[in-house]
């Protein structure tokens, strides 16, 4: 049975620089370095989230590489967003909370399933980025404009490894990072289209958020060296 969690949070940033400072203050932690997302021009920092109830969990603050050697087209825009001159201008004075990565034992499944609803995620496209232990591959649905739908609040989708691979967790992030301080509690969504959301959630057998009505938003709870941090989407 198609079985969907939560697999990372998505911070953006104007910079890693900006980035780790944010994260610095914010959450009292410095995060691990990532590694270069060539065919997207963007690059990472990673630290890990994991707690009983979100065993595979995630922290990622992306920013555009300035030095990434793949140059960008109108017709294959950089992922979540981040070619969007509302979002940059969004996270200027500091980085924000925008998105949630959810990953599925089969992403062809759900990705038809959520075609079937109306819903346009884009295609499922190979990614992969060097670790010092290997090259990690990935499955991932980004659409040719690089937008996320519902103010960020659909989530992307994504499956470990290449098609068919043997052990495709092998080099997940969460399983080559140590322990950070930091443990997720609790995703809540809010959006006007909360029914829709909640269908397309239920579709691919997705329960680790709360959804209700309201404004836009994503509220992720997490318990830091700074005690309990609550950060917020806000409809960006």
């Amino acid at each position: 049975m198609l079985e969907s969690n939560i697999d990372h949070l998505v911070v953006a940033a104007r910079s890693l620089e900006q980035g780790v400072a944010w994260c610095e203050a914010t959450l009292g932690i410095t995060p691990h370095a990532g590694g270069a997302h060539e065919q997207y021009g963007t690059h990472n920092r990673l630290f890990k989230i994991a707690t009983p109830r979100f065993a595979s969990a995630y922290f990622e603050i992306i920013a555009i590489n300035p030095f990434a050697s793949t140059p960008q087209s109108s017709t294959h825009k950089r992922w979540f967003d981040l070619d969007d001159d509302a979002l940059q201008a969004s996270i200027a004075q500091q980085p924000s909370l925008i998105h949630f990565v959810v990953s599925t034992t089969d992403i062809h499944a759900a990705s038809n399933t959520w075609k079937g609803q109306g819903l346009d995620i884009g295609p499922v496209v190979l990614a992969q980025r060097q670790t010092d232990k290997g090259l990690l591959d990935w499955q991932i649905t980004v659409r040719n404009d690089g937008q996320r739908q519902f103010n960020g609040a659909l989530p992307t989708l994504i499956q470990w490894g290449k098609p068919n691979a043997i052990e495709p967790m092998r080099l997940h992030p969460c399983n080559n990072l140590p322990l950070s301080g930091v443990g997720l509690q609790k995703i809540t969504v809010s959006h006007p289209d909360a029914e829709k959301l909640r269908t397309a959630y239920e579709a691919i057998h997705f329960k680790d958020a709360d959804i209700a009505h309201g404004k836009a938003n994503i509220s992720v709870h997490l318990d830091t060296p700074k005690g309990l941090v609550v950060i917020q989407s806000l409809g960006r």
